[in-house]
């Protein structure tokens, strides 16, 4: 019998004594890290929470680390306390103006009050299995409020605020915090109804054009008239400073027009005294 074997069997009972109290020692203890809250439950009623989330807290000054706690007596409820994400499913939401939309959405929120959280759903999962339908329900009653375009506008900003603001107050029931709510997508549903909004969206844009393109013409025959009318008030003025003058040079304008085309085998016989050609009799 060696050295190992005696002393088993002359302290049999006090290592065994020994292994049980250390296990017993390790079981009072636990570590709860950065990304956790831990709710101590003891006897079947929260007792304390460890590394609670604070706003502005500084990393690592939050209390995780080494946690004490009674065993059998006291039992540990871990708690996400990361920002989370809340994704909705695909869904139809009808609008005010009577359009199908497909709408994807999502919420971001925290755990901000974990001891309700515990009290209320249990745990993370279950919160957002709770907050999901709320989630559905208001952006079904905010959208319902607005026109698909109406969407397409800094409206839709004030919208998801407001979407927000209500889903945080149904959240504050389970602990939680909704930080951000945003829509990924908002399109129509595939199919004539779709076809039917690009249809009245490109008759929309060619109606848009033919104004403007009317209103441009407008404007320009209107430039057009005005400088026509200036250039005669111009000519006129000019001419009536010497009338004698604006005859003779209209007759040479007319001579030049009638005498001086070339290619032509036409001949005009005139009398010396034709009234036409006064203007080559000189005064």
């Amino acid at each position: 019998m060696n050295a190992v074997q005696t002393v088993w069997q002359d302290h049999k009972i006090a290592i065994i004594a020994a292994f049980v109290a250390l296990l017993a020692l390790a079981s009072c203890f636990t570590v709860v890290d950065e990304k956790t809250q831990a709710v101590i439950i003891r006897l079947g009623e929260p007792n304390r929470v460890v590394n609670k989330f604070k706003p502005n807290a500084d990393f690592g000054q939050t209390g995780a680390g080494i946690v004490l706690r009674i065993p059998f007596m006291e039992q540990i409820v871990e708690v996400d306390r990361r920002i989370l994400d809340l994704d909705m499913e695909r869904q139809q939401v009808l609008s005010a103006d009577q359009r199908r939309l497909e709408v994807d959405a999502f919420a971001r929120f925290r755990i901000i009050d974990p001891v309700r959280l515990v009290q209320t759903a249990g745990t993370t999962e279950r919160v957002t299995e709770q907050l999901q339908p709320i989630l559905n329900s208001a952006l079904r009653q905010e959208l319902g409020k607005r026109t698909f375009t109406a969407l397409l506008t800094a409206d839709r900003g004030r919208a998801m605020e407001q979407i927000r603001a209500g889903l945080d107050r149904e959240a504050r029931e389970y602990g939680a915090q909704i930080i951000d709510v945003r829509i990924k997508r908002a399109d129509l549903p595939e199919g004539t109804p779709l076809e039917s909004a690009f249809t009245r969206m490109a008759t929309a844009r060619q109606q848009e054009a033919a104004t403007i393109r009317a209103q441009g013409q407008k404007t320009a025959a209107i430039i057009r008239a005005t400088a026509e009318a200036t250039a005669a008030k111009t000519y006129a003025d000019a001419f009536n400073k010497d009338p004698a003058f604006y005859d003779f040079y209209r007759a040479m304008q007319s001579y030049d027009a009638t005498f001086s085309q070339k290619g032509s085998t036409t001949s005009i016989v005139l009398s010396p005294e034709n009234e036409y050609l006064k203007q080559f009799r000189g005064k």
